[in-house]
């Protein structure tokens, strides 16, 4: 005899191991501590390097701003140096009373800006002749980057010596001077690059001789 069995079957129930219930358990347990670790360690030390790399920034900025302040001191420092310097010459030239006054008059126009050597017809067509550049000198020089620290004139003969910012400063000066209808003979006498003690600022000594035209 066939018997069928028309009720549903129950399933087995699943029986959880002990280890398995200790891996779930250990798993959480890691999910634990990595959020712990990410919120109470990571989180903080983050925001703390970000702070530190603003403030490392801030600073930066802050150097290059002294770094700026400092260059511009030492242009200050020197541009005050020089300004002495020309000043003490200029009292020089007024303390020398042998020199004759048409000479130094002369000479302040050599030296300021814009301003050309009294110079005779014939100079001044050489000086503008293009082919000459023997007498030819620049129109927009800046008398402003020589200056003067010695002038002795003895029976017709002078010498003066001073500083330049460059070899072609003097080269300027020395074309004026033989263009100027007061000086005769000019002609430089050597030079050199020095380093000012005081300032620590390079620059050329020259010495210039010529005779004086009364």
């Amino acid at each position: 005899m066939i018997k069928i069995n028309l009720l549903p079957q129950r399933k087995p129930k699943r029986v959880e191991t002990p280890g398995q219930r200790d891996v779930g358990i250990g798993v959480l347990g890691l999910i634990g501590a990595g959020a712990a670790v990410f919120f109470l360690l990571h989180q903080p030390a983050k925001a703390k390097l970000d702070d530190l790399r603003a403030t490392n920034a801030d600073l930066q900025q802050k150097l290059a701003k002294r770094k700026d302040a400092i260059r511009d001191l030492k242009e200050l420092q020197a541009a005050v140096a020089l300004a002495e310097s020309r000043t003490e010459a200029i009292d020089k030239l007024i303390a020398a009373r042998a020199v004759p006054a048409h000479m130094l008059h002369e000479l302040g126009l050599i030296l300021t800006m814009g301003e050309k050597p009294t110079m005779t017809d014939d100079m001044t067509a050489k000086v503008n002749d293009p082919n000459k550049d023997t007498y030819k000198f620049q129109f927009d020089w800046d008398p402003r980057h020589v200056w003067i620290t010695k002038f002795v004139e003895k029976q017709g003969a002078f010498t003066l010596e001073g500083g330049a910012e460059s070899d072609a400063d003097v080269s300027q000066l020395t074309k004026r001077m033989q263009a100027s209808a007061y000086f005769q003979d000019v002609t430089p006498r050597g030079g050199a690059q020095v380093v000012d003690k005081d300032s620590g600022q390079t620059y050329y000594q020259f010495t210039i001789a010529g005779k004086v035209v009364y």
